[in-house]
C-alpha cells in the first residue's frame, strides 16, 4: 500500500505504553482536519530503516472527540508492520491517512434494543471508541461489552472500562452497562473461561449478561480473531440473525481489514 503525500499527515507519538512483551498502546497527535465516526480504523504508516513504508490498518480507541489518537497493537513475531511500529518512542513520528474508513459504526443498525459488542485480543480498539461517545448511549437500552483474551494480564483498558459510567456525560446511563471478561487459558475470579462461541451455545455468556440474545433485540458487533468473527456469524446465523448490510438491514456486523 502506497500513499501520496498529500493523503496523509505526519503525526507525533506522545505516548507509548506496553502493557505485555507482546501487547502496547500508543498515542498520536490529532491533526485538526482528521475526522472519524466511532468504530472506524485509520491507514498508519512507518518508515523502515531502507526508506520504505509500511502501511497498515488500525481501529481508533479514542473517541471521535479526543484531542488525539490512541491505538491498541499486538507484535507480531517476524511482522513486518508491528516490528517497526514497536520500536518507536515517544517524539518520533508516524504517519496517519487524511482519511478514516471502516463500517463498524452504529449506523449499520437501523433498529434494535441491546447492542452485543464481542471482541478478541485487540479487537476491543474500536468498542472502546464506540463506549466513550454518546451516541451509543442513547440508542441502545442495554449495552454488553464481552472481552476474551488469553491471559488476565492480556485484558487491556481495564481502568477505561470501569471508569466510563463514572464520566459526567454518561452517569446518567450507567444502568445500560454490563461488562463480561472472559480468559480462555486460566480460570481468573470475575471472568468467564471458555471460547465466545462455546459460552453462546451452553448459555453461559446470556446468563453473565442477563440478556437473551436473539435476533429481535439483539444487535452484535464482532471484532478480532478471524476465526472467532467467522464461528459466531456461523452460529449467530443458527438464531436467525443476519449480517447487516446496506440493501438489507440485519443484527450483526464485522471489522474485516486482518
Amino acid at each position: 500500500m502506497t500513499a501520496s503525500a498529500e493523503k496523509f499527515t505526519q503525526q507525533t507519538l506522545t505516548d507509548v505504553t506496553p502493557l505485555t512483551p507482546s501487547l502496547f498502546t500508543l498515542r498520536t497527535t490529532r491533526d485538526a482536519g482528521f475526522r472519524f465516526r466511532a468504530g472506524q480504523f485509520a491507514r498508519l504508516g512507518v518508515t523502515k530503516a531502507d526508506g520504505s513504508t509500511v502501511w497498515r490498518a488500525y481501529s481508533m480507541v479514542s473517541s471521535p472527540h479526543d484531542e488525539f489518537l490512541e491505538f491498541f497493537s499486538i507484535v507480531v513475531p517476524g511482522g513486518e508492520f508491528t516490528s517497526e511500529l514497536s520500536r518507536l518512542q515517544v517524539g518520533d513520528r508516524l504517519m496517519v491517512e487524511r482519511q478514516a474508513f471502516g463500517f463498524l459504526t452504529l449506523d449499520r443498525f437501523v433498529d434494535g434494543r441491546d447492542l452485543w459488542l464481542l471482541a478478541t485480543g485487540t479487537g476491543i480498539a474500536p468498542f472502546l471508541s464506540i463506549l466513550q461517545d454518546f451516541e451509543v448511549w442513547e440508542k441502545f437500552e442495554r449495552i454488553v461489552l464481552v472481552y476474551s483474551a488469553r491471559e488476565a494480564r492480556e485484558l487491556a483498558y481495564q481502568d477505561l472500562i470501569a471508569g466510563l459510567c463514572s464520566r459526567e456525560y454518561l452517569a446518567e446511563y450507567a444502568h445500560k452497562f454490563v461488562y463480561v471478561p472472559i480468559v480462555t487459558r486460566e480460570r481468573v475470579p470475575g471472568a468467564l473461561n471458555g471460547r465466545i462461541t462455546t459460552l453462546i451455545e451452553n448459555g453461559e455468556l446470556e446468563q453473565a449478561a442477563g440478556i437473551e440474545l436473539t435476533a429481535e433485540h439483539s444487535r452484535v458487533m464482532l471484532c478480532g480473531n478471524p476465526q472467532m468473527i467467522d464461528d459466531t456469524r456461523k452460529l449467530l446465523k443458527t438464531r436467525d440473525m443476519q449480517l447487516s448490510l446496506s440493501r438489507r438491514p440485519g443484527q450483526v456486523a464485522v471489522e474485516n481489514y486482518w
